[in-house]
């Protein structure tokens, strides 16, 4: 199953911030339903909170503080692939806000 991956070039189209949150958020909540996975809602406030701040970082260049990656080795690789398919989404972000979103997936995905 082949699934087109949409890019937001936020700075060179001056994309809306919230808008683009949103459209990503709509996605993932798709991604989540495909694996039974669902968010309480503090954990959906916190995800959109990221999210929020990753789609703002991608449209003004803002850079990460440096994150130490070892930090998230017992992070799964299937939460890691999660994260990277929406950092794929922003060009121009970090390679580290990958493992920062991915945190985000592994909890979710340990809902019962």
């Amino acid at each position: 199953m082949s699934e087109s991956v949409v890019v937001f070039k936020m700075s060179e189209h001056n994309l809306d911030i919230d808008e683009v949150t949103q459209e990503l958020l709509a996605v993932i909540s798709g991604w989540l339903k495909q694996e039974n996975c669902y968010t309480t809602d503090v954990q959906q406030q916190m995800l959109e909170s990221h999210l929020r701040a990753m789609v703002a970082r991608a449209k003004t260049g803002e850079a990460l503080p440096e994150v130490d990656v070892s930090l998230f080795d017992e992070i799964s690789q299937h939460s890691i692939a999660l994260s990277q398919r929406v950092v794929d989404t922003l060009p121009g972000l970090a390679p580290e806000e990958t493992f920062l979103l991915s945190v985000h997936f592994e909890v979710i995905r340990s809902n019962d």
